[in-house]
């Protein structure tokens, strides 16, 4: 895991000191909300419905169990005991104090921690797949790059203020676990014929009111070119992007209104100019961070446990976990374990600050003191023994974590929505909640198989309602909430935005309509093995539409 140096820990503590005075200043009228705003933002502090918001960068997703016990105090004496984890790998607290802020990030300093760049026109928090550096089926583990891109991008003097919010995603494996191809430039470790680490490089991806699939600007950049040809995306994009309208000010619109190869031939042109130049990569540094994120020294264990297995004969809570919440590590006698943020009716992506003291303790203890959060807003333990996982799920049992619902019907993706949120316009986490309720029971939840829900309560799809093999959004009309529904979208390598499939359903119809779509499924795939994606790809919208809203 990556450590502060000098300059880290200097530059947030100089942050912390300007931003308390800008507070203070805030506090005693000497500033309007209007003046403070600007300064708020570059510092991940969000006005919303009915407090201020703090969204605290979590790089990555990687934590430690010191950064977690702090995440958990914050919660709880600065917070109402809660935290949201959302789908930047980050972690959100919705009802802080103003007074308190800088306190808040006083100690989040102190555990290398900040909320800098989680907001406004600037390179966001760069994202990874949950299960890099454990995966089985990686090339290479992509958080050293995405470390190298954090440096680089934090407060960049030509890249802060940009046409609008920017965001970088980076998967080390075939299958995208990172959603690359919904981000601003999305990042994809290969080798070339010789053997050697680069990137296939796609541009233009995004959601909100108009989504867009990233497009594929490059199959390969060398590792050592990697900051100087994504520098070079972004200096088009500065120079081209609209600023006129910011409905239109994503590079996902540069891309689409100039076309992929007149962009690429500016984005080739600029990375010409720079390549070779100060933005090459040494390749002793690309070494010397890939040692931070070496795997943890992991005792040799048979591939197979039998205290795990005998578990697993024993007790069906912990058999249909071990099916569901387990993921391949690359180290036989080992697994990921995802700890679902999801519970039967609960609200998608909270933590209490008690549960995340439990998270904390279970990394230390079985998780090379390591955790990651996912942007399918759930928590993982990247590197746990086969023999502890009993033990583990006994913790999680105890403290309402276990939920064994990870990438089925229940583990429902949802923004904050109009319970929070001020661009809101529809609330996501009840209709999540009521969702749960219905599909909860284990055996159903098995029998449908693999199921991605996303719910957005509004156009900005922070939800990525797009991308869900059912998503869900939420618009208001004439006052009263209502719910589209579209099908057939998908986040991974094969990226597809969901379609809508008819007019949208009242707060009391949503339930029932989501229980048809998932009825007609079941009725129409020709075998239990084949997915919801699969069938809809297969047969198209018309059943789904005929059922929903008749011939």
């Amino acid at each position: 895991m990556y450590r502060y140096d000098e300059f880290d820990a200097a530059f947030v503590r100089e942050r912390v000191a300007q931003f308390s005075d800008q507070v203070a200043r805030r506090v005693s009228g000497e500033m309007t909300e209007d003046e403070f705003r600007p300064h708020r933002l570059m510092n991940g502090l969000y006005l919303q419905l009915h407090a201020y918001m703090l969204r605290v960068a979590v790089p990555y997703g990687t934590l430690s169990s010191r950064q977690m016990r702090r995440l958990a105090r914050i919660a709880r004496v600065y917070d109402r005991g809660f935290g949201h984890f959302t789908t930047r790998q980050n972690i959100q607290y919705n009802w802080p104090a103003l007074k308190d802020v800088p306190k808040i990030l006083e100690e989040l300093a102190e555990v290398e921690m900040h909320a800098i760049q989680t907001s406004g026109n600037c390179i966001r928090n760069v994202t990874s797949d949950h299960f890099a550096g454990a995966a089985a089926d990686e090339v290479a583990d992509p958080r050293p790059y995405a470390e190298i891109l954090r440096q680089w991008s934090s407060i960049h003097p030509e890249f802060s203020f940009l046409p609008r919010k920017f965001k970088i995603a980076v998967t080390g494996a075939a299958h995208d676990r990172a959603a690359i191809r919904t981000h601003d430039i999305g990042l994809q470790l290969v080798k070339n014929e010789a053997g050697e680490i680069g990137f296939r490089v796609f541009v233009g991806g995004g959601q909100g009111r108009t989504p867009m699939m990233a497009r594929e600007v490059s199959s390969y950049v060398p590792a050592v070119d990697l900051v100087a040809y994504v520098d070079a995306i972004l200096r088009v994009y500065n120079l081209f992007g609209r600023r006129d309208n910011k409905y239109k000010a994503r590079i996902k619109i540069l891309v689409h209104e100039t076309g992929l190869d007149e962009i690429r031939a500016r984005v080739e042109e600029e990375f010409a100019a720079i390549r070779g130049g100060v933005l090459t990569l040494p390749v002793e540094e690309i070494e010397r961070i890939r040692t931070y994120f070496a795997l943890p020294a992991m005792p040799e264990r048979p591939a197979r446990s039998a205290a795990f297995e005998a578990a697993r004969a024993a007790d069906p809570a912990f058999d249909r976990f071990a099916r569901t919440n387990l993921h391949p590590h690359k180290v036989p006698g080992y697994t990921s374990l995802t700890i679902s943020l999801k519970p039967i009716g609960g609200i998608p992506g909270d933590a209490s600050a008690d549960q995340m003291d439990v998270v904390a303790d279970l990394t230390e203890r079985y998780g090379f003191d390591e955790v990651r959060v996912s942007h399918e807003q759930n928590l993982i333990l990247p590197h746990v023994a086969l023999d502890d996982v009993p033990a583990i799920h006994a913790v999680l049992a105890a403290n309402g974590l276990a939920t064994a619902n990870a990438g089925l019907v229940t583990d429902i993706i949802a923004c904050p929505g109009l319970d929070y949120c001020a661009l809101a316009n529809a609330r996501s986490i009840p209709v999540a909640s009521r969702i749960s309720e219905r599909f909860g029971a284990p055996e159903r939840q098995e029998a449908i198989g693999p199921l991605s829900i996303k719910i957005s309560g509004c156009i900005n799809a922070c939800g990525h309602h797009h991308v869900g093999h059912i998503g869900i959004l939420g618009v208001d009309k004439k006052g009263e909430e209502v719910y589209q529904i579209t099908l057939g979208g998908s986040p991974d390598e094969t990226a597809a935005v969901g379609e809508i499939v008819g007019r949208g359903f009242s707060s009391d119809e949503i339930v029932d309509a989501i229980e048809t779509v998932v009825d007609t499924y079941l009725g129409l795939r020709t075998s239990p093995d084949e997915t919801f994606l699969a069938a809809y790809r297969r047969v198209g919208e018309a059943p789904f539409k005929e059922a929903l809203y008749g011939a």
